[in-house]
C-alpha cells in the first residue's frame, strides 16, 4: 500500500504561507530588538509580566501561565527562574493546592513592564496595527483564533 499524495500547496496557498512565516517571525524580532535595546527586557519575559499583570493579585498558577505564554512547563520554569533572579517575579506555592506553584510580579517587576509598555505598543502598532485597515486586523483575529481552537483541540 503507498501512501496518499500530499496535498501541496498551490502558489497562492505557499505565498500566504511564506508571507505569515517571515512577517511574524520578524515582527516578532523587531519587537524582541525593541524592548532588549530600550529596557533590556526580551519580548518573552514582556509576554510574562503582562500575563501576570492582568490576574487577580498579580499572580497565576505556572501551568495556566505556560499555555498563555505557548511555552513547555520546563521552558517557562527556567524562564521564571532568570526573572527571579531579577526580582521581576517570585514564586510561591498555591494555597489550595499543594502541589501547585504560583508566578507572581513584584513591584519592581510591575515597574519594568510600566516602563517597557509604552514602547511595545509603539512597535506593535508601527509594525503591524498601522499598516493594516480595520476589517483586516477583525480577519487577522478571526483567522489565528480559529487556528488557536483548532489546536487546542489537538492532541500532541
Amino acid at each position: 500500500m503507498t501512501a496518499a499524495e500530499p496535498r501541496w500547496l498551490t502558489e497562492a496557498e505557499q505565498r500566504s504561507w511564506r508571507a505569515y512565516v517571515i512577517g511574524s517571525e520578524r515582527l516578532r524580532q523587531r519587537l524582541n530588538t525593541e524592548l532588549q535595546e530600550g529596557h533590556n527586557l526580551p519580548l518573552a519575559d514582556y509576554e510574562v509580566l503582562v500575563r501576570l499583570s492582568e490576574q487577580p493579585g498579580c499572580r497565576m498558577r505556572m501551568t495556566v501561565l505556560a499555555d498563555e505564554v505557548a511555552q513547555s512547563k520546563s521552558r517557562l520554569s527556567h524562564q521564571i527562574s532568570r526573572l527571579e533572579q531579577a526580582g521581576l517575579v517570585r514564586r510561591s506555592n498555591c494555597p489550595n493546592d499543594a502541589r501547585g506553584i504560583l508566578a507572581q510580579l513584584t513591584d519592581k517587576g510591575m515597574d519594568q513592564l510600566r516602563a517597557a509598555a509604552p514602547t511595545h505598543v509603539e512597535g506593535v502598532r508601527d509594525h503591524l496595527i498601522d499598516l493594516i485597515s480595520p476589517e483586516e486586523r477583525a480577519v487577522l483575529a478571526t483567522v489565528f483564533e480559529r487556528v488557536q481552537k483548532h489546536l487546542d483541540g489537538c492532541e500532541p
